[in-house]
C-alpha cells in the first residue's frame, strides 16, 4: 500500500510540473518602468508637454473597473486634458509607490511591446469641494517598441470620484427635528440620571447597547451592564446636583444609511461627597436609535479626568 501511495505522489508531481509553461520574463528594473513612472509624474504635475512626449499617438486609457462594453476610453488628447484638470483643481497632489511595492515590467513571448504594472498611492484635496483623494491605485501600461506608452488600464476606488461628482450640487440627506419622541427619550433619560435613578435612566437602551467616551481608546466601548456599574460606582463618591440642557437637542433621520440619531449638549454640576469639591462637566452626547425606539449606541464627547483630580 505504501508503495502505491509513493508511486501515486510521483505521478502527481510529474503531472504538475509538466503543466508549467514559461510565457515571458519579469523585470524588476527596465527602461520601460522608467518611462511609465516619469509619465505618471508628468500627469500628476500637469506637465502636458512632457506627458505628450511619453504617450504614443494611438494611446488609450481605460478604467479597469468600468463594465460598460461600449466604453472606448480616453484618447491621448483627452488624457492630457485630464492631467491639466487635475493639476488645476486639486492641491497637495501626489502619486507615490505604495509601501514596499515596486513596478514590474513583463515581456510576454510573442507580444509586440511590453507591459508595466504599478502599485501606487494617490493623494490630493479637491479645491472647490474639499473632497479628499486618498487611495491605492493599481495600473497596467503597454510600452511599445518606440518606448512610448500606448495603453493605460487603471484600477482605483471609484466611490471617491462618485463623492466628488455629487459634491458639486447641494442635496439633502434627511430631516432634522427639534421635537421628536426620540428627543423626549434622551431628555427623560438624562432627567432620571440627574436624580440618580439608574434603572430608569438605562431602561431607554437596548440590551446590546454600547457606550464610548473620550477617555477610551479609538474603537473601544463598553456594554450596558458595564456602563450601569460604572455610573453606580460614581454615585458612591459624587452627588449630581443638576443636569441642564444647553441649547436644544436635534434629532436627525438620515436618508443615507437610514440612521436615527439624537445629538444633545449638557452641563452637569456635581459635588464630591468626601470634601465637597464642586465640578462642572460639559457633555456632548450622540445617541443612535433602532427602529423600535431603543438607544443602541452612546458616543459621549466628554472626559471624566476632572473627577479624578485631587
Amino acid at each position: 500500500m505504501k508503495k502505491h501511495v509513493i508511486i501515486l505522489m510521483m505521478v502527481f508531481s510529474i503531472v504538475m510540473y509538466s503543466q508549467k509553461e514559461k510565457n515571458g520574463t519579469i523585470f524588476k528594473e527596465h527602461p520601460a518602468i522608467t518611462v511609465v513612472e516619469a509619465m505618471q509624474q508628468a500627469f500628476i504635475k500637469g506637465d502636458t508637454t512632457a506627458l505628450s512626449n511619453y504617450l504614443a499617438d494611438n494611446f488609450i486609457a481605460t478604467n479597469g473597473m468600468n463594465n460598460n462594453p461600449d466604453s472606448k476610453g480616453a484618447d491621448k488628447k483627452s488624457y492630457i486634458n485630464q492631467s491639466n484638470w487635475w493639476s488645476k483643481n486639486l492641491s497637495y497632489l501626489s502619486l507615490t509607490r505604495h509601501g514596499g511595492a515596486y513596478p514590474d515590467a513583463l515581456e510576454y513571448d510573442g507580444d509586440d511591446g511590453l507591459w508595466v504594472q504599478t502599485w501606487n498611492y494617490l493623494r490630493g484635496v479637491h479645491d472647490e469641494t474639499g473632497v479628499k483623494i486618498d487611495m491605492p491605485v493599481h495600473a497596467l501600461y503597454i510600452v511599445n517598441k518606440d518606448n512610448k506608452v500606448s495603453r493605460a488600464i487603471t484600477y482605483d476606488d471609484g466611490t471617491i470620484f462618485d463623492n466628488l461628482r455629487e459634491s458639486f450640487v447641494p442635496r439633502t440627506n434627511g430631516t432634522i427635528y427639534n421635537h421628536h419622541d426620540n428627543i423626549n427619550k434622551v431628555i427623560r433619560m438624562m432627567a432620571a440620571l440627574e436624580h440618580s435613578d439608574v434603572e430608569k435612566g438605562f431602561s431607554f437602551f437596548s440590551e446590546n447597547a454600547r457606550f464610548s467616551n473620550l477617555d477610551m481608546k479609538p474603537g473601544e466601548s463598553v456594554t450596558l451592564e458595564e456602563e450601569k456599574e460604572g455610573f453606580s460606582n460614581m454615585l458612591k463618591n459624587w452627588t449630581i446636583n443638576r443636569i441642564d440642557v444647553r441649547g436644544y437637542p436635534d434629532y436627525l433621520e438620515y436618508e443615507l444609511g437610514k440612521a436615527k440619531v439624537v445629538q444633545s449638549w449638557w452641563t452637569v454640576r456635581m459635588t464630591r461627597k468626601s470634601d465637597k469639591k464642586k465640578v462642572v462637566l460639559p457633555l456632548m452626547l450622540i445617541h443612535n436609535f433602532n427602529d423600535d425606539g431603543e438607544i443602541t449606541y452612546e458616543a459621549g464627547y466628554y472626559t471624566l479626568a476632572a473627577l479624578n483630580d485631587n
